[in-house]
């Protein structure tokens, strides 16, 4: 993702909707222990005055799919967006408050930031309009023509 942009939470699936679900490892699983561990080093040199990272954005999701995070795993990576981007924490924060969700049907679960669409307003607001690409993405000059089978050719 970038230090430019908000970081949801980890999947334990890489992202993949396939196989979506969790890891199964438990609270004495020493490969989480190691993983948790890891995320926490990477979230606090990321944004080191920011303290402790939440505990959603070192845990995956039951899916591992879950586009959103808690107001307080947002405001907990909006001063190193701001710094990134040349913003202030307090637009930072207005994005913030501007995608978050409430509790669904007024009470179930709690309020929460969608991080795609905070991600998409940071853009926005920046002007950016299309979604960055992968480099090879971006070098690739390649045409591969698309041609629709003729009655002839279709058997």
């Amino acid at each position: 993702n970038g230090a430019r942009y908000f970081w949801s939470r980890p999947s334990a699936v890489d992202y993949n909707p396939l196989p979506s679900g969790g890891s199964n490892s438990g609270p004495t699983s020493e490969a989480l222990k190691t993983s948790m561990f890891e995320r926490a080093l990477r979230l606090k040199l990321a944004n080191p005055a920011a303290g402790e990272p939440p505990e959603n954005l070192l845990f995956a999701s039951g899916s591992g799919l879950d586009p959103h995070i808690s107001i307080e795993a947002a405001e907990f990576q909006a001063e190193r967006i701001a710094k990134n981007r040349s913003l202030t924490v307090s637009k930072v924060q207005a994005l913030i408050n501007a995608a978050t969700e409430s509790r669904q049907f007024g009470f179930l679960g709690e309020p929460r930031v969608n991080v795609l669409a905070l991600n998409n307003a940071l853009d926005a607001k920046q002007g950016i309009t299309a979604a960055p690409r992968l480099a090879s993405a971006q070098t690739s000059t390649q045409v591969i023509p698309v041609t629709a089978p003729t009655p002839a050719t279709a058997k």
